[in-house]
This record gives C-alpha cells, structure tokens and sequence, in this order.
C-alpha cells in the first residue's frame, strides 16, 4: 500500500480495525451500539523530534485512546493522525 502522505515530527498515521459486529456468544451487535476501535495498525510515520526518536514504525498494530487523534478519509479509506504520545501500547 502506498499512501502519498508523510506524517510531520511525532505524528502517526494509523489504520483502525474494523469495528465488532458480533459479541463472543454471537449476538450481532447493531450499528448505533458499536463502540469506536481502539487498535489500529500504523501506515506512516513522520520523522520524529530530534530530541526524541519515534518508537512505532510502520505495519506496528497499536492501541490508542478511544478520542484519540483527527479523522482523515483518503483515497476512500478511514485513518487516524495522531501524535506518537496518543499511542498507548504497541501489540
């Protein structure tokens, strides 16, 4: 995949999962109760601050804040860009 986009400084741009559509018994959870992913892989990272080097690096699968980040639509996909501190835990 190849995005035409590069991250400034410590900003993170990050794929989120799908969604949950089922519960583990197998009740199909509807639209409005879905709850906001908070795991995602990351696609593009920026360069880092010079006092501080990025630790995520792309194709890293990562959790974040559920409010975390700004929304972006490109080439007709959901991502995030967040600043590394938004990152929580890297999976």
């Amino acid at each position: 995949m190849s995005l035409n986009i590069k991250p400034l400084a410590d900003r993170v741009l990050v794929e989120p999962k799908e969604a949950e559509t089922k519960t583990a018994s197998g009740i199909i959870i509807p639209d409005n109760a879905k709850e906001k992913p908070q795991k995602g892989t990351v696609v593009a990272v920026g360069n880092g601050k010079t006092d501080e080097p990025l630790t995520v690096k792309v194709g890293d699968t990562v959790l974040y804040g559920k409010y975390g980040g700004t929304e972006l639509k490109l080439e007709g996909k959901d991502y995030l860009m967040m600043r590394e501190s938004d990152i929580l835990a890297i999976i």
